[in-house]
């Protein structure tokens, strides 16, 4: 099937933009590869350092300075449901590499935090920057050069782009991505939502709410929503860097266990010197790119994508923007229905044909680049494929289903579910800003309506649960972008601003915080930029100003003219906000972080 011509045309433009940038750093990538084992350029007393306390065997191996050692960095803790199968994963790994004559080491842990436990905490303002965080760990653990490959454990928001990001500066080494799967379903995500909408309204208790969150995250592994740790793992088969069909395998099954051994096997045929030498700076390629936005995109996947990719993008020399997003999802259709889109959870999309189904239907009417190179060889019809278990105990691949196993589930590209894939640019007297509007309803697509200007999440919701609210009304929530705070997501306020629009009244969120995977109906134009705190017109909006979001032309104004915002005052910060559950720890990356747009990351250069 011949490439989709806006597909190409995106791609295109994306290569000569990102011309000179990638150029260094390919040059960069190529110098860093003398031949594998590297550990081979360290002194004998380097090399003393980095296996005195292997077992013998491994000992033996990596002292002889002949076999691949693998490194290992791991988000694992067993307070986080997805992070805490980890803990058995380094001790199944270096089992499959002495059975393929080589050797694993642990070469980094790395923070995880879960955004689930800190929303509308405090310590969500760490969120964001933990990515970067993560990034340096991730650096700093691979920093030895005591490794020929690596391999990442990791699956929620911030923590699989932060291992990509700090992969990708050691690019020269090949990496696989390996996931530990989704937990059990449990209440509907309609129920769940339910319950919530009722405890902000007052109409049931803290006991309930409590009972009814435990029944939805009640077990090890990812959480079932289609947010941005689902949204993360769909990434990693669009961009080639799982095993196929990886992503949504349970924990636990034996399916999973073979898996990460089939990891291993796979990730020694890449190293340098082999036949098959694939290091992630060149599988993360232009091309590879486009590929993880459609999918983005086809899937209604989380918004903080269209952070996390840019900053993934510029890691490896590869500069995109909004601009790009928009372009494809125009010709991009919807072709999931998975929560807040709709019902189901991630379970019943793997059931119903998960990626290698989702993918096939890309490939077919050319939305995606099948010549690329990815960790299961050349060509992304590799992962048109699902894993299972063959006679022998190990893994093969099959064709994936010829048809959709849940069509209410996932659609076909004949069939979707959206003609666009539901992200939207806003731009106008504002700024610029995205809007997710998968799961918001036609009539609710354009906002006009006054003002309601607050500084923080808490202060909406006491507005509304003093009858201050019930109106219509866009409410402004400034000074949560990453210079201020950090930019934390908003969901505290989803249950209150959709009990508003059940009781009809036209609202819409305007903010330069985020929202995230699980936005949802009520339209939320986020990542304003520029932000509140850089002197962002968002700072000069009003309480009664009249605002209008208009998600079908792409339009966020306010009805002022430009010598009336000229003659506004900035509204000052009260930086009291960062201080307090490690905030102040933070300021250097406040003082260096980039406009969301270009990623929202603290790191300056340019490739």
């Amino acid at each position: 099937m011949a490439l989709n011509p806006v597909v190409a045309e995106v791609t295109q433009r994306i290569i000569e933009r990102s011309k000179a940038s990638r150029s260094r750093y390919l040059a960069r990538l190529d110098a860093a590869v003398p031949g594998s084992p590297y550990r081979g350029q360290l002194s004998c007393t380097n090399l003393a350092h980095g296996f005195a306390a292997s077992e013998p065997e491994d000992k033996l191996r990596i002292k002889s300075v002949k076999a691949p050692n693998i490194g290992i960095v791991t988000a694992y803790n067993d307070m986080l449901s997805a992070h805490q199968p980890y803990g058995a994963y380094p001790e199944i790994i270096k089992a499959a590499a002495r059975e393929q004559g080589a050797t694993a080491q642990v070469a980094a842990g790395v923070p995880a935090m879960c955004d689930g436990i800190t929303q509308g905490q405090s310590g969500m303002e760490l969120s964001l920057f933990s990515r970067d965080v993560i990034a340096m760990a991730t650096a700093v653990g691979l920093s030895h050069n005591m490794f020929d490959a690596g391999l990442c454990l990791g699956i929620c928001d911030k923590i699989v782009p932060g291992l990509l990001m700090g992969a990708l500066r050691f690019g020269h080494l090949p990496f696989v991505f390996v996931p530990a799967g989704p937990m059990p379903s449990g209440i509907s995500n309609d129920q769940k939502a339910k319950v919530r909408q009722k405890y902000a309204a007052g109409e049931v208790g803290k006991d309930a709410l409590l009972e009814s969150e435990a029944q939805s995250y009640h077990a090890a592994g990812t959480c079932t929503f289609y947010g941005t740790a689902n949204s993360n793992q769909m990434l990693m088969e669009m961009m080639g860097l799982h095993l196929p069909g990886a992503a949504f395998v349970p924990p636990g099954a034996d399916l999973r266990k073979e898996l990460t051994r089939a990891a291993v096997q796979r990730v020694l045929k890449l190293v340098a010197g082999g036949a098959e030498f694939s290091p992630v700076g060149r599988v993360v390629d232009e091309r590879a790119v486009v590929n993880g936005i459609v999918g983005l995109l086809a899937t209604g996947g989380s918004t903080n994508h269209t952070m996390h990719l840019v900053a993934i993008a510029r890691m490896a020399g590869i500069m995109i923007d909004w601009s790009d997003f928009e372009a494809l999802s125009k010709v991009v259709p919807l072709l999931t229905r998975v929560y807040p889109n709709g019902p189901a959870d991630v379970n019943e999309f793997h059931a119903a044909g998960g990626m290698g189904f989702l993918i096939r239907e890309l490939l077919s009417v050319g939305l995606v680049h099948d010549d690329v190179l990815t960790v299961a060889g050349r060509g992304l019809a590799t992962y048109a494929t699902q894993p299972v278990l063959a006679e022998s105990g190990t893994v093969s691949w099959v064709p994936a289903r010829a048809e959709s196993g849940n069509p209410a589930v996932v659609g076909t590209a004949q069939k979707p579910f959206s003609p666009d894939g539901g992200l939207r640019l806003l731009t106008g007297n504002i700024g610029r800003a995205v809007i997710k509007i998968s799961a918001v309803k036609l009539d609710h697509h354009i906002v006009r309506a006054p003002a309601v200007v607050f500084d923080s999440q808490n202060a909406l919701i006491a507005a509304e649960r003093a009858g201050e609210l019930n109106k219509d009304f866009v409410a402004v929530v400034r000074f949560q972008g990453p210079r201020a705070i950090g930019m934390p997501e908003l969901h505290k306020l989803t249950p209150t601003l959709a009990n508003l629009q059940d009781k009809g009244f036209k609202v819409a969120l305007l903010t330069d915080g985020r929202m995230s995977g699980a936005s949802g109906k009520v339209p939320a134009a986020i990542h304003v930029s520029p932000e509140a705190v850089s002197g962002g017109v968002i700072a000069k909006i009003r309480t009664g100003d009249m605002i209008e979001l208009n998600a079908d032309t792409g339009s966020l104004r306010v009805e002022l003219t430009d010598a009336e915002l000229a003659a506004r005052e900035v509204t000052p910060f009260n930086n009291q906000a960062q201080f307090g559950m490690g905030r102040e720890l933070f300021g250097v990356f406040r003082n260096a972080v980039c406009d969301a747009e270009q990623g929202a990351m603290v790191f300056g250069f340019e490739d």
